[in-house]
């Protein structure tokens, strides 16, 4: 796979020099707000200047960004790429764009220079209010496994919400860099989604990849926190391995995942058992399904349509969980649980499920975490699990719970 997909840049003398140490860094570096940043495994890119917004209409989706792109190619832009933001909402409006200019960069985790510290968050008063209450929120989680035992579905996540306000305007540059430097084999991401607004965030899970005929696919459910100590962190994780509940919620989503990739791909690998992967707060279990496309017509985009929503962010069997969660959370998910990433003219492109996030607005920032709700859940058990989560935001901007 190519370190970073052939769109138009512009290098910097010292990209030039130094093209891995520096490379990636300088452009987290140059990240401004209303910048299209977005960094994966396998490529890190900084987009910016005027664009071609991907409109809301009754098309499609995928139809909507094939135009945009195609209208950039007649203007004359080469190998211009779709960057932005896909809310948990089908139906509502997506938050993508054909950026003007794009700069390329191999991986974070390939340039050395992202094992610098980033500067430690100011000291500040954070107004913290949780929506809704861990208690309200384990009420929810109480009813839902009491529907599931009658047999109403089998899964549902539920999730909750942490706003911060500020006194002082929000330092999205700073806040990024932490959630890079911490975790900079994940996926990090601050993109624009409206005037003054901005998605940021680090997650773990991606929804799917295209390049050529290779696809890839990385769902992750079943999940627990991390220790400080090593001997607890390891005894954990082996306990998750383990772990029946988690091992059927796990399963229950590389199945999904498999039944909808099934369609378009010739070959497909699904391994038998799960492993497990780690941020800064959380074990994960994981499986890498990868395949090879039957037609080369379906894109990175069409293929995370299909995939989206999988069970590991709004349950089984889908329409009911969609509905249980309307009824439970107190709030719109807005792009929480949806998906960014890139696509090209050629159909390849990395979509990544959008967790471990948080809404920004001038002084306020909006964080997200969830948890998967089963039969076996218990109600504690899933408050602290969505602690654990808000745990990767919290610490990039030096507020406690």
């Amino acid at each position: 796979m190519s370190t970073a997909p052939q769109v138009a840049t512009h290098t910097d003398p010292a990209d030039q020099a130094h093209p891995a140490v520096g490379a990636a860094t300088s452009l987290l570096d140059a990240y401004a707000p209303g910048d299209h940043f977005l960094a994966t495994p396998g490529r890190t890119l900084l987009a910016r200047g005027p664009g071609l917004e991907v409109p809301h209409d009754e098309r499609p989706l995928t139809a909507r960004v094939d135009a945009a792109l195609a209208s950039a190619v007649a203007a004359g832009q080469k190998a211009p790429v779709v960057m932005g933001a896909i809310p948990f909402d089908h139906a509502a409006p997506a938050a993508l764009s054909v950026p003007g200019s794009v700069r390329g960069a191999p991986p974070l985790a390939s340039d050395p220079l992202v094992a610098l510290p980033a500067s430690a968050p100011s000291a500040g008063d954070w107004r913290i209010r949780q929506v809704p209450e861990p208690e309200i929120y384990g009420k929810g989680v109480a009813a839902a496994v009491e529907r599931m035992w009658r047999g109403e579905f089998s899964k549902v996540v539920l999730a909750r919400t942490l706003e911060l306000t500020s006194d002082a305007p929000l330092d999205l540059p700073a806040m990024l860099q932490r959630l890079a430097r911490r975790d900079p084999s994940g996926y990090t991401f601050a993109l624009p989604t409206g005037p003054g607004r901005t998605l940021i965030g680090a997650s773990p899970e991606l929804l799917v990849s295209r390049q050529g005929s290779r696809v890839v696919a990385n769902p992750l459910a079943g999940s627990t926190p991390r220790s400080p100590d090593l001997a607890e962190d390891v005894r954990r994780a082996a306990t998750l391995l383990e772990s029946v509940k988690d091992l059927h919620e796990h399963a229950v989503v590389v199945d999904a995942v498999h039944q909808a990739l099934a369609l378009y791909c010739a070959e497909l690998t699904v391994p038998a058992r799960p492993t497990l992967i780690r941020t800064a707060t959380m074990w994960h279990l994981s499986t890498t399904v990868t395949g090879t496309l039957a037609s080369p017509d379906a894109s990175a985009l069409e293929l995370a349509c299909a995939l989206h929503p999988t069970p590991a962010v709004c349950g089984t069997p889908t329409q009911t969980a969609r509905q249980v969660i309307a009824e439970t959370e107190p709030f719109d998910r807005g792009f929480f649980t949806g998906m960014v990433g890139w696509g090209d003219a050629d159909g390849d492109g990395e979509w990544v499920v959008t967790i471990r996030c948080a809404d920004a607005e001038e002084r306020t920032l909006r964080l997200y975490a969830g948890a998967g709700v089963v039969a076996a859940s218990e109600p504690e058990a899933e408050t602290a699990e969505t602690a654990a989560k808000f745990r990767t935001f919290l610490s990039a901007v030096g507020a406690e719970l």
